[in-house]
């Protein structure tokens, strides 16, 4: 196990010195020169570590094509949390002073607001739907089912596979 990993490491060292200057040049074009590209290349190499290791042995035919994969899916859940922490301090400008939160709840309140949004995303896209219509919306089980097409015992079944994320979450 611990050769594994070794060799996993290994690999991934000698990955990161071939194509790190290439994809983090990637990264700053796609974010416009940011500093975040920096911080979004090393996790590109930490996820090709973890799946290494995971997997045992990672065998990559186009390096460049994986990493860009990687990357791409990196920055679109960077741009997906600047966007939602963005929406969050817009609601927040337009209360008054006395009723805005402190800095400390308010990082608290982001740090959730990022976890729900992960677990929304790790939903499929119909059981993400009916929570969201039935949480935010207040729609009843039967009128999700009427708006999804589908029966209510569907319904029942996709917001207990949501509720099981949401327990998750919390553990």
């Amino acid at each position: 196990m611990l050769s594994q990993l070794s060799n996993a490491a290994s690999d991934v060292a000698a990955l990161y010195g071939e194509h790190h200057p290439w994809l983090l040049g990637w990264l700053r074009r796609k974010l416009g020169g940011s500093d975040h590209a920096a911080d979004l290349a090393q996790d590109t190499f930490v996820r090709v570590l973890t799946a290494q290791t995971e997997q045992r042995a990672l065998v990559l035919r186009e390096p460049r094509a994986y990493l860009t994969t990687v990357a791409r899916n990196l920055l679109i859940n960077h741009v997906q949390r600047l966007s939602l922490e963005q929406a969050w301090l817009d609601a927040m400008a337009q209360l008054p002073e006395p009723m805005a939160p402190s800095p400390e709840q308010q990082l608290l309140i982001l740090e959730t607001l990022h976890q729900i949004d992960a677990m929304l995303d790790g939903l499929p896209p119909k059981v993400r739907e009916a929570f969201l219509l039935s949480q935010l919306d207040g729609l009843t089980y039967a009128q999700v089912a009427q708006q999804l097409g589908v029966t209510d015992r569907t319904v029942k079944r996709y917001m207990a596979q949501a509720f099981a994320q949401c327990i998750l979450l919390a553990i």
